[in-house]
């Protein structure tokens, strides 16, 4: 197994949308979320850092976009981790770097509690790193030129925001909608009911009526009427039928892992799997204490996977697609 992920896309930057806004979006992918410059007569802010193996190239693209203008202020939409995995790595090149996160998770970064962010659930990585304020919903604050409103939008995250600048009706939305979806909603894994809220947050921006949105993952796009009704229509089906989120979920850490190693054995992930909570908190209960039922399990997983083709079976090799 190999933590040195393959050279991600090529990042798209700019969008001719968002230029009066001052605003640019490096695409990054999947692994790392999209990160987005705002720039202007007031604050330099980035928005989102990205995932740990890409702190180098993070740091990189925002010092190429930014030649000698410092970064003043970075900003998490909610701290899983393709979201600010880059942060201590930008932190460390720019020392006078003010860090914002949302409330609900302050003190499980001050205390660094790995079990709260939720990087021991997923399995996943993240450099520790510190903040120095909050991005409190229902406030705004001025980043670059304009004034930015921040409102809370749970489901995916319960302690996620989401950015909106009225005067040019644009939205940062994080994991919120995508232009064909959302992210997993979490708590549900946990056995929270949270579905209600990604409904409530989908009736915000409908509500705040975003003519351009900037994804956490993905290309910019203004078609929102028809990317909120593609969503709602994945959460109708999620909810009448919570296993096939529950299963999608698994699937998408298991694609998400496998961004993160590109080539991995089956028994180092069935070993991943069994160490990760929310695979070991899905599987059957009689799985957790047998191997062979659990590698079994996880089989059915990634055949889906490669039919699909998210992945390919090489022997006993999982190598990503």
């Amino acid at each position: 197994m190999t933590s040195t992920p393959s050279p991600p896309p090529e990042p798209r930057v700019g969008h001719a949308a968002l230029a009066q806004a001052g605003v640019t979006c490096l695409e990054r992918g999947w692994l790392s979320a999209n990160n987005i410059l705002i720039r202007g007569d007031g604050p330099t802010a980035l928005v989102d850092s990205g995932y740990g193996t890409h702190a180098g190239q993070t740091v990189a693209l925002v010092g190429a976009s930014l030649g000698q203008t410092p970064l003043d202020l970075l900003l998490n939409t909610h701290l899983h981790s393709d979201h600010c995995g880059g942060n201590a790595a930008l932190q460390q090149a720019y020392p006078a770097l003010r860090t914002l996160i949302p409330p609900g998770h302050a003190q499980a970064v001050a205390e660094w509690d790995l079990a709260e962010l939720t990087f021991e659930a997923t399995g996943q990585l993240c450099p520790r790193f510190t903040h120095q304020g909050l991005l409190v919903p229902g406030t705004s604050m001025r980043l670059g030129s304009w004034e930015w409103e921040i409102h809370a939008a749970k489901g995916h995250d319960p302690h996620s925001i989401v950015l909106f600048q009225p005067q040019h009706r644009l939205l940062i939305s994080a994991d919120a909608l995508w232009e064909n979806g959302f992210g997993v909603v979490f708590p549900e894994l946990e056995g929270i009911s949270a579905f209600d809220e990604v409904a409530d947050t989908l009736n915000l921006i409908e509500q705040l009526n975003p003519k351009t949105v900037i994804p956490g993952h993905g290309t910019v796009f203004e078609d929102v009427d028809a990317a909120l009704t593609r969503a709602r229509t994945r959460l109708d089906q999620f909810v009448g039928h919570p296993e096939k989120h529950r299963r999608h979920a698994l699937k998408v850490l298991i694609k998400f892992k496998l961004l993160e190693w590109q080539t991995v054995s089956i028994d180092a992930m069935h070993q991943w799997v069994r160490q990760t909570h929310y695979f070991v908190n899905a599987m059957p209960g009689e799985l957790r204490s047998d191997p062979a039922q659990s590698r079994e399990w996880l089989m059915a997983l990634l055949s889906d996977l490669e039919r699909g083709q998210a992945l390919t079976m090489d022997g006993d090799t999982v190598v990503n697609r």
